[in-house]
């Protein structure tokens, strides 16, 4: 297959690179309408109790308030006739609109939880009607007509619905300022890797052609099925930085085969037969990764397997054909535009003599590296899992001094109640029962329902409030408890009240927000197992028929594991114990549950992508000569991979880490966590762990029992043939092996 990718490239060129930009120009006006399909959200599992009572509540009570407009009077106080009138237009004009019910404010019901503590605020408080991405467009539009100076009042907005909205703004103004820096710094990044300006936008072509292949799949998939918008960051990130990987491992390759002395069809079949395999397994083994997100109910996660799993096949298969054809054209003209002093060999004296020193020293080198992965693992000791809330958001924003003013400023009420709802009607001596049953549990200050309002032992008759919590259809109560939302408290408490027996006849569907946490621990927790062993067993698979041994797989899982484990254990001690917290401007929250799977996937995947540049060369050298020294391969290897590797890795880093500029915190620990684990994979593993197990295992390195040697034999892919120098290369110096 290789072979006659070689030949298209040689022989039809310009056909290729003709049908190229009119298949980008396509993609690109496809693509475009992806942003109007994709949607905000999708963090839960539908199937959830939390999500079916949120959806009851939705169809029979007409949902619960989602958005809350604080109102403070500028002069005279919320008594002041001006005040008054503006309050009470505020409400007027809010419930007018359409989508928005159950508005109430102070003015017209005068509850005091609507009323803060010291008289100086109100609230407003509405439902705004619709999916996930119809409340946002709709709060967007009420935020900007309702919020700021309204001449005796100022409004600000927050709740649910205005936290959501927040937090798809920021995201898209950090988004475009991640671009902003990513972009240029990894053209610098290019320039000054590859000593040439022509052979540094190679690179950039194909992580284009990938961000445009992918926008236009996620047009047609965002037609089809559910699609969170935020698939769109790791497009973008994935995008350039993969097709910077296998586009700068085939132009490397090339360019060492010219500097060898190779001609120029000479050079192009082996580049394509040698780094063209290695790039087809590298994308195979990330999506592997990827795919395992598939499993996952939300489809915020499964989103990222879409946009993931496209992404990579695009950028592979577009650099496969695409950069191909630009060499061929090309040739020797590849390193025009030269910098002056820029190096012209691709092999790296300093990554050979690390391996010669590591594959000396196996042990003594390796255990210093082996302690600080191991420490900087420790803090998922103590990990918490949280979902995002108010607190990912910057200080200024609006949602979240509305939050913060509710906590310190008003009654507590029922903000934070646990919300039960039926699945049938009850009669109301059942109701009553269910209720005191409830309202026994440990931490429960009281429960309302149609029927009354009960505490522990005691009842008092049903005012218009709790009268408005029956329906024909379906009964609803509030189990108000004094514990901190979202702890372990509140979430035990959870599972208390679903353990209660329902009513006769029906079904409790328990929701509210530490429901909606105790759903999304489960939802992931319940797949866990079935992601981390899909994704185990693919990337067994693939290293094998990649290799042909059962020991590199099995150590390259182990190795990859450790260094994941490291970057995510100093996530957890950023961004959950609050250190650097001055520093990135965020407020330390419990670890964001799904993005703690994704990170994991995305960089299992990546890791992996990495490990097979490097061992695809080892195993090169090594099929040359197969009764030398094991030490001498994977020196030269490291030698010849090192600088590739690095460079791959760094550019990649770059933009993950310029998501680390943003202003919410989850999407800072992603694109930080990411590009950690980027770096700790590419330097301390290949670089350190990979050859000193390799030297510590030796020829065991290459093992399979003889039935597995025979299968691989006939259904591997293997090289056309080992790598053979071409004319004029010289030994690397500087290096010995032992």
């Amino acid at each position: 297959m290789f072979d006659r990718i070689a030949e298209l490239a040689l022989r039809r060129a310009r056909l290729v690179l003709t049908l190229t930009v009119v298949a980008v120009v396509a993609m690109a006006a496809l693509g475009f309408g992806a942003f109007g399909k994709l949607l905000s959200g999708g963090f839960d599992d539908p199937a959830s109790p939390s999500s079916r009572a949120q959806a009851l509540i939705e169809k029979e009570f007409g949902g619960e308030s989602n958005l809350l407009l604080l109102v403070r009077a500028e002069d005279g106080g919320l008594g002041s006739p001006a005040a008054e009138r503006a309050g009470r237009q505020l409400t007027g004009e809010l419930a007018g609109e359409p989508g928005v019910s159950r508005v109430v404010s102070h003015w017209d019901s005068g509850g005091p939880a609507l009323l803060s503590e010291d008289g100086a605020s109100a609230l407003v408080a509405a439902h705004v009607e619709g999916d996930d991405t119809a409340v946002g467009d709709r709060t967007a539009q009420l935020k900007e007509r309702y919020t700021g100076d309204r001449g005796a009042v100022s409004v600000l907005a927050g709740g649910p619905a205005a936290v959501g909205d927040d937090v798809s703004t920021q995201v898209a103004k950090d988004l475009a300022v991640a671009e902003a820096i990513a972009v240029p710094v990894t053209l610098v990044l290019l320039v000054l890797a590859f000593g040439s300006v022509l052979a540094a936008l190679l690179p950039l072509v194909i992580g284009v052609i990938a961000v445009f292949g992918t926008f236009a799949e996620l047009f047609v998939l965002g037609s089809l099925t559910e699609v969170s918008v935020f698939a769109i960051n790791l497009t973008t990130a994935l995008g350039l930085g993969l097709g910077i990987d296998y586009a700068l491992l085939l132009v490397s390759r090339f360019r060492e085969q010219l500097a060898a002395g190779a001609e120029v069809p000479d050079a192009l079949r082996v580049t394509v037969r040698t780094a063209g395999r290695t790039i087809a397994f590298s994308a195979a083994t990330v999506i592997a990764a990827l795919a395992a997100l598939l499993v996952f109910p939300p489809f915020f996660l499964r989103s990222f397997a879409y946009a993931g799993i496209g992404v990579v096949a695009i950028a592979a298969v577009s650099a496969l054909l695409v950069v191909p054809a630009l060499l061929a054209v090309l040739g020797r003209r590849v390193a025009a535009g030269r910098l002056p002093g820029a190096k012209r060999g691709a092999d790296s004296p300093f990554w050979g003599r690390l391996a010669a020193t590591v594959m000396r020293r196996p042990a003594l080198t390796a255990l210093p590296v082996l302690a600080v992965l191991l420490l900087a693992a420790s803090p998922l000791l103590g990990v918490t899992f949280g979902t995002p809330d108010e607190r990912v958001l910057p200080p200024d924003a609006q949602s979240r001094q509305v939050s913060e003013t509710l906590d310190r400023e008003f009654p507590q009420g029922d903000r934070d109640a646990i919300r039960v709802v039926t699945t049938g009607p009850v009669e109301r001596q059942a109701l009553g029962r269910y209720a005191r049953e409830l309202a026994a549990l440990p931490g429960v200050a009281r429960v309302s329902a149609s029927s009354g309002t009960y505490t522990d032992g005691a009842a008092r008759p049903a005012g218009p409030a709790e009268t408005a919590l029956g329906r024909p259809g379906a009964q609803q109560l509030a189990v108000v408890h004094e514990l901190e939302p979202k702890s372990d408290g509140a979430q035990d408490l959870v599972r208390a009240v679903r353990a209660v027996r329902a009513p006769a006849g029906t079904e409790a569907l328990v929701g509210g927000e530490d429901a909606r946490l105790v759903d999304s621990k489960r939802a992931i927790g319940d797949r866990l197992p079935l992601a981390v062993g899909l994704v185990a067993v693919t990337t067994f698979v693939l290293l094998f028929l990649f290799t042909g041994s059962v020991v590199q797989p099995l150590r390259a899982l182990l190795l990859n594991a450790l260094s994941l484990a490291a970057a995510m254990g100093a996530m957890v001690w950023v961004f959950q114990d609050g250190h650097l917290s001055s520093v990135l401007g965020f407020t330390p929250t419990p670890v964001d549950t799904s993005m703690t799977v994704l990170l994991f996937c995305i960089a299992f995947g990546l890791s992996m992508d990495y490990e097979v540049f490097l061992t695809s060369r080892i195993k090169e050298l090594r099929d040359a000569d197969p009764a030398a020294d094991p030490a001498v391969s994977v020196t030269l290897g490291l030698a010849r991979t090192g600088r590739i590797v690095s460079m791959a890795a760094g550019l990649l880093a770059v933009s993950f880490f310029a998501f680390g500029t943003g202003d919410v915190s989850f999407i800072q620990m992603f694109g930080l966590g990411s590009g950690l684990a980027i770096i700790v994979d590419a330097v301390a593993v290949r670089g350190v762990l990979v050859p000193a197990a390799m030297r510590l295992l030796g020829r065991h390195a290459w093992y399979a029992p003889a039935p597995l040697r025979r299968f691989h034999s006939r259904f591997g892919l293997a090289e056309a043939g080992a790598e053979r120098p071409a004319a004029g290369t010289r030994p690397l110096t500087g290096v010995r092996t032992g």
